[in-house]
């Protein structure tokens, strides 16, 4: 990008925050959805946003340089400027993670086997102009819903709706970001192109260090996402104690890493091309960055500093709330699993994490997840949403 691209202007930091941390979380995504279909197409959108994302920062650094007239102003807006670069890193990595399919690094196909059982997958739908979705509303459709696909983002003409609302329409054209199952996903992409969906293959891997490896970088990358999430949730709520899991979520990450190293040697010397594990290495690093980065945020709250209005304003208005519900004994949720009771069909909240009574965390979990009573739900989704959790889970 070149510099002279951007110039000065009056902009708002918190409307810049908000769209900074909507486009690093949709560029984590896709990323990895990018390596698990080998699509060159959502890769290219990943460095799109990626060269987004370095407009915004840049943005918002010169924002807060003209902000700050002393030396308390500079106390204040070290932590904004640390969101800031976190948020900066974070796209870097994600353009790294895309850069392993732009330019053929290759992976094992046991990790396009692995993902999927994993986490949920991201797609690209382009709308053909016979679909009966066009000109139909997000809400009228009643999607997410309807078929448990969220649409998290639209590509129009060039320009982005990242994490479009209910009143936003299909058109002929838009490239579509679905998340979802892959049995949902089907349908949906149908519908939306006219053309069927064709998930991924099963492969199985015959190595097992191999697959310890695979099944590392998966646990890394659901690590990462949430030691994301809970650093603006630790921002938001200027809370310690979220801040610090954070930090163990990085060590752990780190952790992960060193044995994934050890893991990748060993399996090097039982494949037919060890050149072919070169893009295990670069989603390990990647992995680590984006983990790194959400210790950056969290840093000023671990420092003792104050959480700036401006930060916790931007992540609280962001398309998406992040929030942590306690569960009451006597209540609904209590001893009953997320799929019993149709948790993100009934409050459209997506429960990315529970931490038990004993301290342990349940990372991605999925619908036969028990919960019970004292453990914390870390759930993202629309403030509407995070208030019937709350009743089910009978957090007062």
């Amino acid at each position: 990008m070149d510099p002279g691209d951007v110039e000065y202007e009056p902009v708002s930091v918190k409307a810049v925050l908000v769209e900074m941390k909507d486009t690093a979380e949709l560029l984590i995504d896709l990323s990895y959805s990018a390596v698990l279909h080998g699509s060159d197409e959502v890769a290219a959108e990943v460095l799109e946003l990626e060269e987004r994302m370095d407009v915004l920062q840049m943005q918002a650094r010169m924002s807060l340089l003209m902000a700050a007239r002393s030396p308390e102003d500079a106390e204040k807006l070290a932590p904004v400027l640390g969101v800031v670069g976190a948020a900066e890193k974070i796209s870097d990595a994600a353009g790294d993670i895309a850069k392993v399919v732009l330019e053929d690094i290759g992976v094992p196909e046991a990790m396009r086997a692995a993902i999927p059982e994993a986490v949920e997958s991201v797609v690209r739908a382009q709308v053909a102009p016979d679909s009966d979705y066009v000109g139909a509303s997000l809400g009228g459709l009643n999607l997410e819903t309807e078929t448990g696909v969220r649409v998290i983002a639209l590509r129009r003409a060039g320009e982005w709706i990242v994490n479009p609302d209910r009143e936003t329409t299909f058109e002929a054209g838009d490239a579509a970001l679905l998340r979802g199952t892959e049995t949902a996903l089907s349908a949906v992409y149908e519908t939306a192109t006219g053309d069927a969906y064709e998930p991924p293959s099963a492969v199985d891997s015959t190595i097992d260090d191999l697959d310890r490896a695979v099944d590392s970088i998966v646990l890394m990358k659901n690590m990462s996402e949430l030691a994301v999430d809970l650093a603006y949730g630790a921002v938001l709520f200027d809370s310690e104690g979220v801040a610090e899991e954070v930090v163990e979520l990085e060590a752990e990450v780190d952790a992960l890493k060193s044995r994934f190293e050890a893991w990748v040697l060993r399996a090097a010397g039982r494949v037919e091309d060890p050149i072919t594990l070169r893009g295990l290495v670069h989603l390990a690093s990647a992995t680590e960055v984006i983990s790194d980065a959400a210790l950056e945020i969290s840093e000023g709250v671990l420092r003792g500093l104050d959480t700036h209005p401006v930060v916790a304003a931007a992540v609280e208005e962001s398309d998406e709330v992040i929030v942590r519900v306690g569960v009451a004994a006597g209540s609904r949720l209590a001893d009953a699993s997320l799929g019993d009771l149709e948790v993100k069909t009934e409050t459209g909240m997506r429960v990315i994490a529970v931490r038990r009574g004993d301290g342990d965390w349940v990372i991605s979990p999925g619908p036969g997840t028990t919960v019970h009573a004292d453990d914390v739900l870390i759930a993202k989704g629309t403030r509407d949403g995070a208030a019937r959790l709350s009743e089910l889970a009978g957090d007062a």
